[in-house]
């Protein structure tokens, strides 16, 4: 099984790249049509919120996303912004409501701290159909 790494400059426009290469890698992996909008959304929301924390304390440093085509189909983002309060409300709110979105689309859900404890990592996860043979 493959993984496909993309990291991006924390600019917004390139989460629209992340989702289309999420999906492609999704399509490979065997989601079925009709899961593909949820991992779309999902891995949107997920590089939305590196984003923010990103640009919240001006950071450069690009945003990681890892696709995993094997089953189940495993996207990891990670973000390299310190684990502090939100500078205002209105960006906290927008980050806890980005994971509310999250739980909600993805089979499984994960957040946790990035592993040099620099950032964090968003795991999420679909099971995938297998593929049926014809006789």
């Amino acid at each position: 099984m493959a993984t496909v790494r993309l990291e991006f400059t924390p600019e917004p426009v390139y989460v629209r790249t992340a989702r289309l290469v999420g999906v492609a890698v999704a399509r490979r992996a065997g989601l079925p049509e009709d899961r593909l909008d949820e991992v779309r959304q999902a891995i949107g929301e997920a590089c939305g919120r590196a984003v923010t924390r990103h640009l919240r304390h001006n950071l450069r440093e690009p945003v990681l996303v890892e696709m995993l085509d094997e089953n189940p189909y495993t996207v990891l983002v990670t973000d390299r912004a310190p684990d502090d309060a939100a500078s205002d409300m209105e960006e906290e709110i927008t980050v806890e409501a980005s994971l509310a979105l999250l739980s909600g689309v993805a089979e499984e859900l994960e957040v946790r701290q990035a592993p040099d404890g620099a950032g964090s990592v968003v795991r999420m996860s679909w099971t995938a159909r297998p593929h049926r043979t014809r006789r």
